[in-house]
């Protein structure tokens, strides 16, 4: 398949992926660079917003803006760029990882660790900013998605080198019985998503590769790239045929295109995101 820069840069932390198609745009962040992107194919711009803390995720909202998965909490951000905490629970030695909006419209955002002990947690955040922990024990939480009728949601601890699923009720949010899919011989699990067929598609960091595994965990194709530290990856464009991959420059300065968003045309048959409801 051929394989396109769709934004040229140097990010040192790309991740979080999400097809707005409300906006026909890339919404997609780099972390430590504290930065939101949000990027334009038909105009060919990427849009840059400054933020004050490390932003594991940005993802939409219903009624407009983005919700923050930030380093000491959930932050919303207006139509006119007002930011304001929804959900503030800051904790030394601990920060926002990737996050996903569940079809109810709920926020679920990750958290790793610095020290990479395995304390952190898997937030579900509620339109209303009511928060619990969903899942414990997590090292360095990245991807998070879900099948396409709701019932099973994935989950990514880049520390277990595992992408694991648990059953989903989307009318309470419980997330339950959590066990292994899939388990990397190459590189780690980093951020998924998946397809209208309900396949997953995995990022390997340190793996210079792309996976799609079936729903019940077998390998079923690889897109190499040129760059060696794959974060996450999401459909887009006007058909969700398009695979925008993100990348990073951390531990990868030999690729030319280490931090670049690269885009695989015609990859697959993706579906549309949720947006977050509060």
């Amino acid at each position: 398949m051929p394989i396109e820069v769709a934004v040229r840069t140097e990010a040192v932390l790309g991740g979080a992926p999400t097809w707005d198609h409300g906006s026909g745009t890339l919404v997609w962040v780099d972390v430590l660079s504290s930065q939101v992107h949000r990027y334009a194919p038909a105009r060919d711009e990427d849009a840059v917003l400054d933020v004050p803390q490390h932003v594991g995720a940005a993802k939409p909202r219903t009624r407009g803006g983005l919700v923050l998965n930030l380093r000491d909490g959930i932050a919303l951000v207006d139509r006119d760029g007002l930011k304001t905490w929804l959900v503030y629970w800051a904790r030394d030695g601990v920060r926002g990882s990737d996050a996903a909006v569940d079809p109810a419209g709920r926020l679920w955002a990750g958290t790793s660790r610095y020290d990479e002990e395995p304390d952190g947690w898997l937030a579900r955040v509620e339109p209303t900013g009511d928060a619990k922990v969903g899942l414990g024990e997590v090292g360095a939480g990245n991807g998070i998605g879900w099948s396409p009728d709701g019932a099973r949601m994935y989950f990514v601890d880049s520390a277990t080198r595992r992408v694991d699923v648990l059953d989903y009720d989307r009318d309470s949010g419980d997330a339950t019985n959590r066990r292994p899919v899939v388990e990397v011989d190459r590189g780690q699990p980093h951020g998924l998503c998946v397809d209208a067929s309900g396949a997953l598609w995995v990022a390997l960091w340190g793996g210079a590769a792309v996976r799609r595994y079936t729903p019940d965990g077998r390998l079923d194709a690889e897109i190499e790239l040129p760059v060696g530290q794959p974060t996450a990856c999401a459909f887009g464009g006007e058909d969700f045929t398009d695979l925008y991959v993100t990348t990073a420059r951390a531990g990868d300065s030999s690729s030319e295109l280490a931090g670049s968003v690269l885009v695989v045309p015609g990859a697959g048959e993706g579906r549309p995101s949720s947006a977050f409801a509060g």
